[in-house]
């Protein structure tokens, strides 16, 4: 006889969890990233160094980073958070180098020539035109994040991967979606919402 499903407000508790933990994840790898690819994009020498640390950390795989940072962080939240902060990191620092290239060199002589300092034409010239891309970058880190974060169930973080790990156990074929089904409609819906964000930018830009 298979395992009752569970209640309706406990599938919305391990919602929000999953939630929590992309929303925590993409903010700070956002103070993270932003910050940083405005600097590489002002100290391009140091651009191979830091880009192949980035994508050499976005390729260790998701299970075996959380494996390594349980010595250190224990389990739940935690690590979970410091992994998706991780993963998230390389897309939002690609889109914000990736904006600040294609503002033109011409934009930006013209701000200098008017008299404007470099943290001026960044905040009023540079972080404006390179938004679309900037919030691309935003938009692929969610929709990662959201996948990952259910894998971090294993280590007791929670989430609608709860839900998969219990149904796995069990063989639980309606505790497998319910933690599969609202993890992709999660990931769509912010994919949607975030493209519909960065195509409001485009003319606004």
């Amino acid at each position: 006889m298979s395992a009752p499903l569970p209640e309706f407000s406990e599938l919305m508790q391990h919602l929000w969890e999953h939630i929590y933990l992309t929303g925590i994840a993409v903010a700070v790898a956002s103070l993270l990233g932003i910050p940083l690819g405005v600097w590489i994009h002002r100290h391009p020498r140091f651009q191979n160094w830091i880009m192949g640390a980035v994508n050499v950390a976005q390729t260790i795989p998701s299970l075996a980073l959380l494996a390594f940072l349980l010595p250190f962080c224990g389990i739940g939240w935690k690590p979970a958070v410091i992994a998706l902060v991780i993963y998230s990191i390389l897309p939002i620092l690609r889109g914000t180098l990736t904006g600040l290239r294609e503002v033109s060199a011409d934009v930006s002589e013209a701000g200098r020539g008017i008299g404007m300092s470099d943290s001026q034409l960044l905040w009023w010239v540079e972080l404006p035109l390179a938004l679309p891309s900037l919030v691309n970058g935003v938009r692929v880190a969610c929709v990662w994040s959201v996948g990952t974060a259910t894998i971090c169930a294993f280590i007791g973080a929670g989430g609608l991967g709860d839900f998969i790990n219990r149904g796995l156990a069990l063989n639980n074929t309606g505790l497998l979606l319910m933690g599969a089904i609202p993890a992709a409609l999660l990931a769509i819906s912010l994919d949607w919402g975030i493209g519909r964000l960065q195509k409001f930018l485009q003319p606004w830009k």
